[in-house]
């Protein structure tokens, strides 16, 4: 069974400056990018097991398969 990963949401807007909401809200962001930039690290290296596993299926079950 696989884990469908969530990110942070954002803030909703005040109508009023607020510096700490704007530290808030850029960290978030800050963090999703760097969750989703783990995430394509892990699937070009097949950290992931899951990934890894449908990788390893793939070229067993197409490339490594003889048609003679």
């Amino acid at each position: 069974m696989t884990t469908i990963k969530s990110y942070l949401p954002l803030n909703t807007a005040t109508t009023e400056y607020e510096e700490v909401d704007e530290r808030v809200t850029r960290r978030t962001i800050e963090q999703n990018f760097q969750d989703v930039a783990s995430d394509l690290h892990n699937v070009k290296t097949q950290n992931d097991k899951d990934g890894s596993l449908a990788m390893r299926k793939y070229q067993f079950l197409f490339l490594g398969a003889s048609n003679g």
